[in-house]
């Protein structure tokens, strides 16, 4: 998910007019697939529901499906979007359960599919979640806290080398072998269990000139919450699964915030956009045509403008395809 803020009292009304991360573009891409009758949007990140507000005013005939894991979320985007009644489902679950989220609700194909992917601002801002470095709060970490290992279980017992494994895949930390061993140095005489500790820890770890480029715990932080939620394999599980669910016509629009997610989003879209041909074929038959086509050359970001205003778009990478209608066997055509 991108990141929003939340709350109530003041914090909630700073959330409800919050504008989501490139929610024009998103609109705009995906305005051809929703502007008919009995158009079914699924929004797999609701989050506070931000995006979904801005698409049910846009598009009245709309029926829209939300999408998410955190029980808080749901139920303050429950709220938000209480005024427009029975066309809008929430879903408690992951965005990789999407077909069982669908199946549930007896819905066989959709006209659009939304990611706005990562971790949330409510989240973020909720201090008890463990998310932020730069709170101290119990080492948590889990979208969904009522399922799953929490970041505290993982410094305590993944091995040494598996803490370096993911300080570096999931972190790109060049200093995932020094932190991994000064972690496990550590919890032999005293557990870390608030994230305190652990920016205490990376920080003592972490040379002078290192600490200038940036707070040395983000990385480390970024590759728990990764692990804990299992975020990369849902990604990788979750594209496909929404492509398949597209009607042709159907459009999907991905939001990423780092270059993991943003990798496994590029490679799924190049693998149903290209032709299957063998190379020398000299004419692509029916079935050996892609059945998506890409909407946005590469990865879009967003504007100075909407940088300006809005520093949490910086990193973000938008990219967007097209169900391409089913081909069909010309007459005459052996069958």
């Amino acid at each position: 998910m991108g990141i929003r803020h939340h709350g109530r009292g003041p914090l909630a009304m700073e959330a409800f007019s919050h504008i989501p991360v490139l929610l024009a573009r998103c609109v705009e891409l995906l305005a051809p697939a929703l502007e008919r009758d009995g158009a079914v949007l699924v929004d797999a990140t609701l989050g506070l529901g931000g995006h979904a507000e801005s698409f049910l005013h846009r598009f009245p005939r709309l029926a829209f499906v939300g999408i998410d894991r955190d029980p808080a979320a749901l139920a303050r985007a429950g709220e938000r979007l209480a005024p427009f009644g029975d066309r809008v489902h929430l879903v408690h679950a992951p965005y990789d359960a999407l077909p069982d989220a669908l199946a549930s609700l007896r819905i066989a194909a959709v006209s659009g599919v939304l990611f706005d992917l990562g971790v949330s601002s409510m989240q973020l801002d909720d201090a008890e979640r463990g998310f932020a470095y730069a709170q101290d709060a119990p080492l948590d970490m889990r979208m969904n806290p009522t399922v799953g290992i929490t970041a505290e279980q993982v410094l305590a017992e993944y091995s040494e080398e598996e803490l370096r494994r993911i300080f570096h895949e999931y972190g790109e930390e060049r200093l995932a072998p020094r932190f991994a061993r000064r972690i496990v140095e550590r919890r032999a005489t005293a557990p870390l269990t608030r994230s305190g500790q652990l920016v205490e820890l990376i920080a003592a770890a972490t040379p002078a000139a290192a600490q200038r480029t940036g707070h040395p715990a983000k990385r480390v932080f970024q590759a728990l919450r990764i692990e804990v939620n299992q975020e990369l394999g849902g990604v990788a599980a979750a594209i496909p699964a929404a492509l398949e669910a597209l009607e042709p016509g159907g459009r999907i629009v991905v939001l990423a915030y780092h270059s993991l997610e943003d990798r496994i989003v590029k490679r799924a879209l190049h693998a149903v956009t290209v032709s299957t041909a063998p190379r020398g074929l000299p004419v692509e038959l029916p079935e050996h045509r892609p059945g998506f086509r890409l909407l946005v050359r590469g990865a879009e970001q967003a504007g100075d403008a909407e940088r300006e205003t809005n520093p949490r778009a910086a990193s973000v990478r938008l990219r967007a395809a097209e169900r391409l209608p089913t081909p069909t066997t010309p007459k005459g055509a052996a069958a």
